[in-house]
C-alpha cells in the first residue's frame, strides 16, 4: 500500500527563504514536505492597467521538483502560514488542497485517493495564541483516513 511508503519532512522554516530552498534541494528522498511560517516575497513584476510601474506578484519559493500547495490570499495580508510541497515523482496520486474541509490561513489538508479511499493530510501552524488550535476545535468535521496531522502546534507545558 503507497500510504506505508510516503515520506513525509516537517520544518517550521520561520520566513527564511535560504531554509527553504536548502529544503527543496536537500530533501528529495521525502515525498511531501510541510512547511511552517514559509516566507512570502516579491517573485516578480507583471504589467498591470492601474501602475506603469507593474504590480507585485507575491509568492512562496517554486522548484522544479515539487508542486506547491497553499490557500489563495484572501487580501494581501492574509499569507498562509503552512504550505505543502508536493514531490513530483508521486504527483500521479493528484493532490487537491481541500479548502472545503479546512479554510484557515494557519491549517491545510490535503487529499489524495488510493486503492479506492481518500486519504488525508493535515499540515497546522499555531501561533503563541493557539488561533490554529482553537479553530480546529470549534470546527465541525467528519472525515477519517487522516494520515498525519503535522506542523508546530506552540504548545507550551507549564513544567
Amino acid at each position: 500500500m503507497i500510504c506505508d511508503n510516503l515520506k513525509n519532512f516537517s520544518q517550521n522554516v520561520r520566513k527564511n527563504s535560504l531554509i527553504v530552498n536548502t529544503i527543496l534541494e536537500a530533501q528529495l528522498s521525502f515525498d511531501i514536505i510541510f512547511l511552517q511560517e514559509p516566507l512570502w516575497s516579491i517573485i516578480h513584476t507583471i504589467p498591470s492597467f492601474t501602475s506603469y510601474k507593474g504590480e507585485k506578484l507575491v509568492g512562496a519559493p517554486h522548484h522544479p521538483n515539487w508542486l506547491t500547495l497553499a490557500r489563495s490570499l484572501t487580501n494581501k495580508l492574509d499569507f498562509p502560514r503552512v504550505l505543502t510541497y508536493i514531490n513530483i515523482w508521486v504527483s500521479c496520486l493528484c493532490f487537491p488542497l481541500r479548502n472545503n474541509i479546512f479554510n484557515h490561513r494557519d491549517v491545510s489538508c490535503i487529499s489524495f485517493f488510493n486503492q479506492g479511499l481518500s486519504f488525508f493530510l493535515i499540515n497546522v501552524y499555531s501561533d503563541s495564541s493557539q488561533i490554529a488550535l482553537k479553530y480546529l476545535k470549534n470546527t465541525e468535521t467528519n472525515i477519517s483516513n487522516v494520515i498525519i496531522i503535522t506542523g508546530n502546534f506552540n504548545i507550551r507545558d507549564s513544567l
